[in-house]
């Protein structure tokens, strides 16, 4: 069937209230075993911040910071400010940007499976290089291959949760893989507070077991079966018709299937999905792939959770009460993910990154005020007001934890039409890392030269982001996923280029001169 007669992208009649099925034991322990996919990407953020708090790590490979540390007089703010540090934070999302791109084309053509396969292998060797680094450029190579592996768990995993899920709850099961995020970082940082007590070698145990959740991804990839939608796009529509039914309890998927079926063939006319991305009809949905992730770093909360450590004690919690501290960010993280998997099918996606945005605004002017009227250089916080600035730190990452964490990744992983689908996702996987490779290469310089007004910057940055979901976020709770174009031709604002552009293919009509 040619692309001309779907319109703009995607299936262009409206047949969700035909969908038929139920919640199936089937998809739930599918979604989880896949969503296990998050906790690797968790694990690795909430172990970093643990191991360059070492002394051990430090003294090993970076000799300055370690020396540099001890010294009583030294700014508060700029304790830990160095860049190889920071590398060694930052490499991992850079390699991940690279094979998230990677990724897009092997996702689509071969599958979720076994993008989400690979991930694990390439995790599983950077977490063996890493615990048996016996010199910096070792630990590089680890952390790279860490990176490979969550560029393409990072692709395939949000997108195998969003197809698995039936429409009606496709919120709150595409973030499981928040929640297995949110998850990861809280037992990395319970790991941290273990293993640093184990010296000389607690850095070691911490890098190593990243192989835990790495193992069960890939198992649970090979185990899992393919997405109904991705067995249609590769010509296997028997077999994915056969999935559809078991994952929705019911013979009766007609409507589901012809809507994935029409996706497909307008996914498979489509020789060059980056290229057709950047068509102007595509333009909402590339606008979203590319802010929604954007604003999600931009929100700080990469800087709290890698560095949590490092700046409980820049603040003046000493040794494991910064641990503790940092752990308490970890469980705060993930106990409010379990808020918006119970909410965002409820209320919506727009309510909560609303309100979320809010509270984090609010929250991060009070720590900047704090720190900058009772912590400076040469004085460190009392304990009434380390306790308050904590507080709201835990605030502020609970706001996140029900917003902009799992929503983040559960908006663009849903809004695009197949045959742009994954090159969609690499695209937010890949800003997303992007951003993240700035913001842990520049945090430790950053407070070292603003000081109590980097909470400061984040707090205009989320305030942007609000008023950005405000005006051009529609609502995507309850829309099938395959019938997203509809809501874009409702939105005010921009059903004006959708409209306009609906004739605006990279296919070329069956009744065409040139056909």
């Amino acid at each position: 069937m040619a692309g001309g007669s779907f319109g703009p992208a995607g299936v262009a009649k409206d047949r969700a209230d035909q969908y038929q099925g139920r919640v199936t034991a089937y998809v739930i322990i599918s979604c989880i075993v896949a969503a296990v996919g998050g906790s690797i990407f968790g694990y690795d953020i909430g172990i970093s911040g643990g191991v360059t708090s070492m002394d051990e790590f430090l003294e090993k490979f970076f000799k300055t910071v370690y020396k540099k540390k001890q010294h009583a007089h030294e700014s508060n703010y700029c304790k830990y400010n160095n860049q190889g540090l920071a590398a060694f934070t930052s490499s991992l999302y850079l390699s991940g940007l690279v094979a998230t791109l990677v990724a897009s084309p092997i996702t689509r053509r071969y599958g979720r499976r076994i993008s989400i396969i690979i991930g694990g292998l390439n995790f599983l060797t950077g977490a063996a290089l890493n615990a048996s680094a016996i010199n910096l450029g070792m630990l590089l190579l680890g952390r790279i291959m860490l990176g490979v592996g969550i560029g393409f768990g990072n692709q395939a995993v949000p997108l195998y949760l969003s197809e698995m899920a039936p429409t009606h709850l496709r919120g709150g099961l595409n973030m499981m893989f928040q929640l297995a995020t949110t998850m990861g970082i809280f037992t990395a940082n319970m790991v941290n507070y273990g293993t640093s007590k184990l010296h000389p070698w607690g850095w070691r145990l911490s890098l190593g077991l990243a192989a835990a959740p790495a193992l069960l991804m890939t198992v649970g990839g090979l185990l899992l079966p393919e997405t109904p939608n991705s067995l249609i796009e590769q010509g296997r529509k028997e077999k994915g018709r056969q999935v559809l039914e078991r994952i929705r309890g019911t013979k009766n998927v007609d409507a589901e299937f012809d809507d994935m079926v029409d996706a497909s063939e307008l996914a498979n006319s489509i020789k060059h999905p980056f290229r057709n991305i950047l068509k102007r009809r595509n333009r909402p949905q590339l606008i979203m792939a590319i802010f929604m992730p954007m604003f999600q770093i931009l929100t700080g909360i990469n800087s709290i959770l890698f560095y949590a450590p490092v700046l409980f004690q820049s603040m003046g919690f000493k040794g494991n009460a910064s641990l503790i501290s940092s752990a308490l960010t970890g469980a705060v993280l993930c106990s409010s993910t379990g808020v918006s998997i119970a909410l965002v099918d409820k209320w919506g996606r727009r309510p909560l990154l609303i309100v979320g945005g809010i509270q984090m605004i609010v929250c991060q002017i009070i720590v900047a005020t704090i720190l900058g009227l009772k912590f400076g250089n040469d004085k460190e916080l009392t304990k009434a007001y380390s306790i308050v600035v904590v507080t709201f730190i835990c605030l502020f990452v609970a706001a996140f934890g029900w917003s902009w964490g799992p929503l983040g990744w559960t908006v663009p992983s849903e809004i695009f039409p197949l045959e742009t689908r994954s090159a969609g996702q690499s695209i937010t996987v890949a800003v997303n890392l992007f951003f993240t490779f700035v913001i842990a290469q520049s945090f430790l310089s950053l407070l070292c030269a603003l000081k109590f007004g980097f909470f400061l910057f984040f707090a205009g940055c989320v305030t942007i982001m609000t008023i950005f979901v405000y005006i051009f976020l529609p609502e995507t709770k309850g829309v099938p996923i395959e019938e997203m174009i509809l809501m874009w031709q409702k939105h005010w604002f921009w059903k004006k280029i959708v409209s306009e552009h609906s004739n605006d293919s990279d296919v070329k009509p069956e009744n065409s001169l040139e056909a």
